[in-house]
Formats: structure tokens, sequence, C-alpha cells
């Protein structure tokens, strides 16, 4: 991404106020928010940040303490650089770009795309997954999550060769070797988010003493439906102090329910109860991506490399990503009507 003068702008002063929240946690939140803000131009990010201006002047808000943790383990570079990547070239630059392309090419361009990767054929595929990676920073797109499972590493190489992107890496406890980790850290634009595990605690205060930035992933289904709408559930996983909270419904999971779990995610985000910030997957990527484009397109691709919504794959080779280039598939498969073209 171009170096603009705009971006040097922002990051300087981003710096200089991470280096205050070190100091002063409260008042830094504060100051980077109202600064956010006063850089806003798009309908995106004013929306985002007023809202938040608004819950901080709550001085018993459990974001307090949730920004006080992260800015206290986590390497003050490493905030700014996946900070950047994602509030600046993702939903600043990048939206503007997403937009543009929209109206050029006549299709829903999404601001993310969710990733399973194929771990027993990641070699043969690497390839694959770099030249994705590089269609869509050319649409826009700046934020990727990979769905890894008990084998993270294979994805570094992708984190490493694409800086300008933000890159959440789900997976399980298993695969947090200590190689993994010392590798992981060497690259300032990931976030490690691990599946809820009661036992992770002593995980988590290893991802804590290397600086590294860190959330959980829970899968939900009918059966824990009760644990999400008293609580319970978000009490037990912030003891963990992960930064964000992802709920992910588990194939086959009703509409009703996830819909009753999004209803509760933005309510207790409101309330700002838990020192976790929660996060529908699903939910929250249509709700950013309407925000940004008009009408939500929310997409991902499985291990096999079909383009899937939420009724599941697309049957059609001109869908797949070993097969097609990112921008073909989105102008083939999501023209700007709100629904996929199967």
């Amino acid at each position: 991404m171009e170096k603009s003068m705009s971006r040097f702008l922002v990051g300087s002063i981003v710096k200089r106020t991470l280096k205050e929240m070190k100091e002063n946690p409260d008042r830094g939140i504060r100051n980077l928010v109202d600064m956010a803000l006063q850089f806003s131009d798009g309908r995106f990010q004013r929306d985002f940040f007023a809202m938040a201006q608004t819950m901080l002047q709550n001085e018993n808000s459990a974001y307090y303490q949730l920004v006080r943790d992260v800015v206290t383990y986590s390497d003050a570079e490493r905030l700014y650089t996946f900070g950047m990547n994602l509030g600046y070239n993702g939903c600043t630059v990048g939206a503007q770009r997403i937009r543009e392309n929209e109206k050029n090419l006549g299709c829903n361009i999404p601001w993310t795309v969710p990733i399973q990767v194929s771990t027993d054929h990641f070699a043969e595929k690497e390839p694959k997954y770099q030249a994705a990676i590089r269609s869509g920073e050319k649409l826009g797109i700046y934020f990727w999550g990979f769905f890894c499972g008990s084998q993270p590493k294979c994805v570094l190489p992708l984190v490493k060769a694409h800086p300008d992107s933000a890159f959440c890496l789900f997976c399980e406890p298993e695969g947090l070797t200590s190689e993994f980790l010392d590798e992981a850290g060497e690259s300032y634009n990931l976030m490690l988010v691990i599946q809820y595990d009661e036992d992770a605690g002593d995980l988590c205060s290893q991802l804590r003493d290397l600086g590294l930035l860190y959330s959980a992933w829970v899968s939900y289904g009918q059966k824990d439906l009760e644990s999400i709408v008293n609580g319970d559930l978000f009490y037990s996983v912030q003891q963990f102090s992960p930064a964000f909270t992802v709920l992910l419904p588990e194939r086959g999971c009703s509409g009703p329910v996830w819909r009753l779990v999004y209803q509760t995610v933005q309510q207790v985000r409101k309330e700002q109860r838990y020192h976790t910030m929660l996060w529908d997957l699903w939910g929250d990527i249509s709700t950013v991506d309407q925000i940004i484009s008009g009408d939500a397109c929310c997409v991902f691709f499985d291990k096999d490399g079909n383009l899937c919504d939420g009724s599941g794959p697309v049957k059609s080779s001109q869908h797949n990503l070993f097969q097609n280039d990112l921008k073909d598939i989105f102008v083939s498969a999501c023209p700007k009507k709100g629904r996929l073209a199967v």
C-alpha cells in the first residue's frame, strides 16, 4: 500500500497516543477515540467511533479494564501495526477502494474474507492463497481470517508476505507450540484467536508474557443458548482476558438460535459488563459490510476452496479459490443485488 501523507500523520498521532496509554490507559483510550473520530471521513468510521465515544462516558465501563489489560501486556509496536492495518488500511483506505471497485465492477466485495485452510495440502495450495490475498488487497480487502485448526504454523508465510493486511488466525490450543509462538511473534500484523478451553489459563499467561495479541473463539449451538443469554459463558471466558470473544455458530445451527445469540451480543456490548469485546462472527461481519457497501455480502471459502454463504457452498468451478481469481469470483457470484448468484 502506498504510504500517503495522511497515513503518516495518522500513524504519528496513533504512536504518540499508544505511548501515552501505557502511562494512563483510561485517558489514552478516550484521546485515541476522539482523535479517530476527528479523522474519520466515512460513515462506518464516524458511526463506530461516535458509539465508542458514548460508551466511554460510562466511567464504570468494563472496557476500561479491557484497555488497561491489553496495553499493559502487549507490545506497543504490535498494537500499532495491527491497529493501523485494520483501522486505516482496512476500514478507511480499503473501504473507499471497495466502494470504488464495487461501482466499477457491479458486484459486492466483502470487507473481510474468512478462509478455512486445508492444512494437509497447504504447501501445494500456498501460491493460490498468496494470489487470493494479493487480489483481495487490490480490491480493498485488508482484513483476513484463517481457520487453521491445530496447524497454524503453515499460515505464517501468508502473514509475513502481506505486511499491509491484518490477520486473525483461528486455531486450537494444541497448535500453539513454543516453536510456533516464537515464529508468530515476528509478525506484528497478527492476532491469534484460540478456541476457548476452560484449561487455557497457562497458555494465555504464556501469550501475555510474550506480548502477543490474542482473542478467543467459541462455537455454539442450541445446547449453549442458556449460558449465552444469561451471561455465564462470557463471565467464564473473560477470566482469560481475550481482547475479543468471537462467537461462531456450529454447522446446522438454526436461524432462530443464531438471531437470538446475535441480539444478545449486541445488547451485552451496549451494557459493557464484560472486559472482553463480544463479536458475533457472521452477524457483525454482515453489519460492517452493509455500512461500508450499502448491502451486506458475507461469504467465506471452505477448505476445498469453494465459495460459501450461510446456506453452504456454491457448487461451481467458477467460484473456487484454487481455480479462479478472487475478483472474477466476486463479479460472477456476488452481483450488486444482496445475494449470491448460484
